[in-house]
């Protein structure tokens, strides 16, 4: 049985909306031959894997890598560039392990975000806090991959493109300044906003950092009720301290959250595990008027 919803075109982006409100985001489809729509649609949904003017289903292992955002997947995607990493217990260090697989040919767009990374970076050297600074010199190299669109492989008549999305509202958890903000440096690195506790002392060293960043913090007054706008956890804490924050988001309703712990004063944050992968699947011979085209299979 095919259930069809009619809707009006001046409320795509409500559509939109109510979509990614679902929680789900395995598959996505789009059939137009409008390029303006087609990109409205699949930059907006958190989705995984999209397709436009083509069947949904034969993802290929590194032609479309396979997988999920919030209920629908958890980890990194089947046939991925992030999926052995995850695997060893000592990656190979993203600069080498994502680089590489997203290839040298990719172009990288200058953002705000990464703006933002560079005057937290001069911040820290200027206010002394060289731990920061040494850390912040670190992700550099690993968040430039954030927002790469790279081709994949595939068959004629198809276009495959991977890219990897920061995931927004990351809750920010330590008892050292020093440690949030490491956090906070890995999340402007990748393009992710920050969520603070809300506290005097958060909020006095939020109002010391530059005012073109300060617009990456929120703040919550009760971060355990916030679970249904946050996208992962990042903790620096003693085993006690992380079992108590571990024993929290499991309680909580919805999508899996993913906690990152570290050890007090590390930043070893894995950036890898702050990315959504989305992979774009293009039917490029639909585009060429014979609308008997948009039916053909592979």
């Amino acid at each position: 049985m095919l259930h069809v919803v009619r809707y009006a075109r001046e409320g795509l982006d409500t559509l939109i909306e109510e979509i990614n409100a679902l929680g789900y985001g395995l598959t996505l489809g789009v059939h137009s031959r409008i390029d303006e729509t087609i990109s409205r649609i699949t930059q907006r949904a958190h989705v995984g894997n999209q397709y436009v003017n083509r069947n949904m289903v034969g993802a290929v292992v590194g032609v479309k890598p396979f997988g999920g955002e919030g209920l629908s997947g958890t980890g990194p995607k089947t046939g991925g560039p992030l999926y052995l990493p995850r695997l060893q217990r000592t990656p190979p260090g993203l600069p080498s392990a994502a680089n590489n697989a997203l290839g040298v040919n990719a172009t990288l767009a200058t953002t705000p975000e990464r703006a933002g990374f560079a005057l937290l970076v001069d911040w820290a050297q200027q206010q002394g806090r060289l731990a920061v600074f040494e850390a912040a010199q670190r992700y550099r190299a690993r968040g430039a991959v954030s927002g790469v669109i790279r081709p994949l492989a595939g068959l004629t008549g198809e276009r495959n493109t991977y890219m990897l999305t920061p995931r927004d509202n990351v809750l920010c958890l330590a008892q050292e300044s020093d440690d949030i903000l490491r956090q906070f440096a890995a999340l402007l690195a990748v393009g992710s906003h920050a969520l603070w506790p809300d506290s005097a002392a958060l909020r006095e060293l939020a109002r010391s950092l530059p005012l073109e960043v300060q617009s990456r913090i929120r703040f919550t007054p009760e971060w355990q009720q916030e679970s249904e706008h946050i996208g992962a956890v990042i903790c620096h804490g003693e085993s006690d301290m992380l079992r108590e924050v571990n024993q929290q988001i499991t309680q909580w309703t919805g999508a899996i959250i993913p906690l990152f712990g570290c050890e007090p004063g590390s930043d070893t944050i894995p950036l890898e595990r702050l990315w959504h992968e989305r992979v774009l699947s293009v039917n490029t011979a639909a585009a060429g008027g014979n609308a008997s085209l948009l039916m053909m299979t592979e």
